[in-house]
């Protein structure tokens, strides 16, 4: 459902909530490391989240990436369009446009149109700190 580059991102909010504060920074190759995400893909995800104001970035040996932006003010759906665009939110499931383009919908269309709705909602409520809280509490990982 949603691209790895979406997944990545997500998990590196998560991450950054969890092990981060606003004078702290976690360096690529250490977040690289522990989520086994590849240092060069994952530097290219930061630096867009570092462009959008979500993450600092400091450069330097005692660089690194940190959140910029309160964690539970950063929605998963605020990361997701980013990197996916609104095709999860928006798009028909089975045609390559949108339902009623042509004046048609497709035959999955109510079914679908109800459940993509519900993603959208669940995507736009969580929030970042919410995921990184809900680890802390149930000890849950997210690799």
């Amino acid at each position: 459902m949603l691209s790895n580059t979406s997944k990545y991102a997500v998990r590196a909010a998560v991450y950054l909530a969890l092990n981060t504060d606003k004078t702290s920074k976690v360096g690529i190759k250490v977040i690289s490391t522990d989520l086994a995400i590849p240092s060069p893909f994952l530097a290219k995800i930061l630096q867009v989240l570092a462009r959008q104001k979500l993450f600092s970035s400091t450069k330097g040996p005692n660089g690194g990436f940190g959140l910029l932006k309160d964690p539970f003010k950063i929605t998963i759906y605020d990361i997701v369009t980013l990197f996916d665009g609104n095709d999860l939110f928006e798009k028909c499931m089975i045609s390559l446009r949108t339902c009623r383009e042509n004046g048609n919908i497709c035959p999955m269309h109510d079914a679908y149109s109800e459940l993509r709705e519900k993603i959208k909602a669940l995507c736009k409520e969580q929030t970042i700190g919410e995921l990184a809280g809900e680890m802390k509490l149930n000890r849950k990982i997210i690799l």
